[in-house]
């Protein structure tokens, strides 16, 4: 056969027009008489001297010939009703293009479905069909839409000729596809093309006759493949193949709605991508214009004004990867052995019986000590590929040295393509990184020589999940976190007013994504699949359903997005009971609620046991000292071999307002009733009197510190009277007055000694202590501004001079800050830019 013509030169391209064109038009382009208007006229409004239309036949018409065809053959009577019904449609279609002129066209269609059902007939009484009188039938949905294009082009006044590629192509079918006669081919061309000179020509796609001359198809793809054929037989400059989509897209946007356009590809990169089941263009396609150089256009019909992706020869430098895409319903064969080591052929002898048993392989990994060899089938072949397998090695299986032919279901493989990944170090680190971030196991891993494709099994469970993490991982897409709130109080509510803020410019900037899909009250919850934008509160108070936070984890988790983080903002106990799961299940976990960091000593040690086997963060800063970074100092001192000697500190905002207020002028409970006005203490003051949330505080930084201290090991002086510790909020606070006089009392005599009272916790060698104690008027605690929080940490380097943290340590915007600045340092974990 001859070779094809030589590429055309890209630099005299770009000076003009292209002179000929052939576009290629799906069956999304041309499913009805609407839309062949519309593509007549974007055909009319291209500048090319001579241009060729390949159409596909209408949208179901091809898949509906078949199923007559079958019909027919079985014997079954339907298939004159459907017979009617797709003459119908056509006719239908030719009448609304047409309008008065379609008598000629009503004629032409009426002639050839009278031939259809003599074929359909006759199937009906062999009762069998054959696979030349399929290939007749089921091409003729082209035929007709060449005719109908090609005729209503003519009927608006252009000098247009329809081609039926059946007088012209010719083909052969080999174990690799369809191959092209193309001297044969260009020979026929020309002689059509002495009888049909015009500048304007539809050709139907999909139809050829074989080298017998009889008429055969060129298989599924095969209608692209067609117009790439007339491309090159054209010499054409361009080929435009129009879809329903802009271009190529970096992923399925099924599954990854943050998929970007991708404006231009390498031959090499549309073909990995396709071969993995992206959108783009078959890889058979692609085989003349590689060998012409021909660069290939994938443009929307219904969007004529958008470039759409260019695929040619030129390799793009931009961005290790450019697209990656999602192969399912497979699943994973594993032969392993100790006899396997060191034995030549045995791949061969695998691989053989695969062909044999017509086992198409998607990928291959075997690990150098050669063990075992793994391959990924097609899901519905792996029985097959098994028993070819086990009876391939059937000799070694039963001596021992084969230990097992293993079959994995339920697999996907999800691939990485770009010509940026040759030579470029760490591109495959980042993609496992992403994936175990996203706690997605892999199962096998293939990447080739060539550097362009790095390949890996996933189970197809995570599947999803890890496309829309690798995707975010190699920035064509946001990080995105699936965010759940719990605890819309102070503290919650002031943290969703400020996400939902800041949420646009992290998206814009930093290319975060935090998407609120989950909200909860003690009573109602609101779950969103795209999450909450506006008027959370509105959205939660019209939520119809109940708080369940078994539900709650599974929408969190039912997106399938790379990430997901609670935040509890609740106070709750139960709550924190749940953290262990959640970090078990690889998510996060953000929260300002000290039960779980200074509740029992066995719960926490089972959450921070989640979280370091899963990888997953639990991040509790605003535990202690509101947004102050108090634990993310302490733990830079830990974590760089620093040994903690004393902890001293005021830890509660309320304790240190109501003692730097409190200086005789007015009662310590009128000071008490002003707090609570100002937010300032929780809804029961006594929680913050008791000094048990001082105490679980200090707790939380022994903890941090390396210290198994429980809270039952901290002495506790509370501020609220025996007798007032029952009973309600309103009684407490009528009540509290009765203790003012003691307090009173205490203030006088301590500054009678110079010195002012402060709530203070203690961590030393002799133990840990919170309460009320005299401090010199000089002393640092002594002269704090209102909610300020300090804590001074005695450490072997910091032994002389104590290091202080010190600032505003209550209020529910400066709690909820702290809140927002973890789930932050959790997406930058993620490896979010910011």
């Amino acid at each position: 056969m001859s070779s094809i013509a030589p590429a055309h030169s890209p630099a005299a391209s770009a000076l003009a027009a292209p002179s000929t064109v052939v576009h290629k038009f799906g069956g999304t382009s041309v499913a009805d008489a609407e839309r062949y208007r519309h593509v007549a006229g974007l055909l009319l409004a291209r500048p090319e001297s001579l241009q060729v239309s390949v159409v596909s036949a209408m949208k179901g018409v091809t898949d509906a010939l078949i199923e007559l065809a079958h019909l027919a053959a079985r014997g079954d009577a339907g298939w004159q009703e459907a017979w009617h019904a797709l003459r119908a449609r056509h006719r239908g279609a030719a009448v609304a293009l047409l309008g008065e002129q379609v008598g000629d066209t009503v004629d032409w269609i009426d002639a050839r479905f009278d031939q259809l059902a003599e074929v359909l007939a006759a199937l009906a009484v062999i009762g069998e069909l054959p696979r030349e009188v399929l290939d007749r039938v089921q091409g003729l949905g082209e035929v007709f839409s060449a005719q109908l294009l090609g005729t209503h082009l003519r009927a608006l006044g252009e000098d247009c000729a329809v081609l039926d590629a059946r007088d012209v192509l010719v083909v052969g079918h080999g174990e690799l596809g369809v191959d092209v006669d193309w001297d044969a081919s260009a020979g026929r061309l020309a002689a059509w093309r002495l009888q049909h000179p015009q500048s304007r020509v539809v050709a139907t796609g999909f139809v050829a006759r074989d080298r017998q001359d009889r008429v055969t198809t060129l298989g599924r793809n095969g209608s692209d493949y067609s117009g790439a054929i007339f491309a090159a037989l054209f010499a054409a400059d361009e080929l435009h193949i129009w879809t329903d989509v802009d271009g190529v897209l970096s992923a399925d946007p099924r599954l990854v709605p943050e998929a970007v356009q991708l404006h231009a590809l390498s031959y090499d990169e549309a073909c990995e991508l396709a071969y993995f089941g992206a959108k783009v263009v078959h890889p058979q396609t692609m085989s003349p214009a590689i060998r012409l150089g021909l660069p290939i256009f994938i443009r929307n019909t219904f969007q004529p004004s958008h470039p759409g992706t260019r695929i040619s020869a030129e390799r793009s430098p931009r961005g290790p990867v450019k697209g990656l895409t999602l192969s399912t319903d497979l699943a994973l064969l594993n032969l392993e052995g100790t006899g396997l080591i060191g034995v030549p052929g045995t791949a061969e002898r695998v691989f053989a019986a695969l062909r044999q048993a017509q086992v198409s392989v998607v990928m291959i990994s075997q690990g150098s000590s050669e063990h075992s060899i793994c391959c990924v089938v097609r899901a519905g072949e792996a029985a097959r590929g098994r028993d070819a397998v086990v009876q391939a090695f059937s000799h070694e299986l039963a001596a021992g040295q084969v230990q097992r032919v293993q079959v994995s279901e339920g697999v996907s493989v999800l691939a990485a393509v770009g010509d940026g990944m040759a030579g470029q170090p760490g591109v495959a680190a980042r993609l496992f990184e992403s994936l175990g971030r996203a706690q997605v196991n892999i199962l096998a891993i293939a990447q080739g020589s060539s550097e362009r494709n790095i390949s890996v099994a996933v189970a197809s469970a995570d599947a999803t999940r890890a496309l829309r993490a690798a995707h975010a991982g190699f920035w064509l897409s946001p990080q995105t976190f699936a965010v759940g709130v719990i605890g819309p109080g102070n503290v919650g509510a002031a943290l969703l007013d400020q996400l939902l803020a800041a949420r646009p410019q992290l998206l814009a900037k930093a290319n975060v994504d935090l998407r609120l899909r989950a909200l909860a009250s003690r009573s109602r919850m609101r779950l969103e699949a795209d999450g909450l934008h506006d008027d959370w509160r509105q959205a939660l108070q019209d939520a119809g359903q109940a708080s369940d936070l078994d539900h709650f984890t599974e929408h969190l988790l039912a997106a399938h997005l790379p990430h997901a983080v609670v935040i509890d903002c609740s106070g709750s106990a139960e709550v924190a009971e749940r953290y262990e799961g959640w970090l078990a299940a690889g998510i996060h976990v953000v929260t300002p609620n000290k039960q779980a960091g200074a509740g029992p000593l066995a719960r926490y040690q089972r959450i921070r046991a989640a979280a370091a086997a899963s990888g997953a963060r639990f991040r509790y800063e605003a535990t202690v000292g509101a947004g102050l970074p108090v634990i993310t100092t302490l733990r830079d001192l830990v974590d760089t071999g620093d040994e903690v000697l004393a902890i001293e500190g005021i830890f509660s905002g309320t304790l240190a307002w109501l003692f730097n207020r409190f200086d005789g002028s007015q009662p310590f409970s009128a000071l008490v009733a002003q707090a609570r006005s100002m937010g300032y203490t929780e809804p029961d003051p006594r929680d913050d009197l008791s000094g048990v949330d001082v105490a679980r505080k200090l707790v939380i930084l022994a903890r941090e510190a390396g210290h198994a201290l429980s809270l039952e090991q901290v002495q506790v002086e509370s501020l609220v009277p025996a007798l007032l510790r029952e009973g309600s909020v309103d009684d407490f606070m009528g009540r509290l007055g009765e203790s003012d006089d003691a307090l009173l009392a205490r203030l006088h005599d301590a500054r009678q000694r110079g010195a002012v009272l402060r709530y203070v916790a203690r961590l030393g060698p002799d133990g840990a202590s919170v309460g009320l104690q005299e401090l010199p008027a000089d002393h640092a605690f002594a002269n704090l501004r209102l909610t300020d929080n300090v804590v001074q940490f005695r450490t072997r380097r910091y032994c002389d001079n104590p290091l202080v943290v010190q600032g505003p340590g209550a209020g529910p915007e400066v709690t909820a800050a702290g809140v927002f600045a973890d789930l932050l340092r959790v997406a930058a974990g993620e490896g979010a830019r910011l």
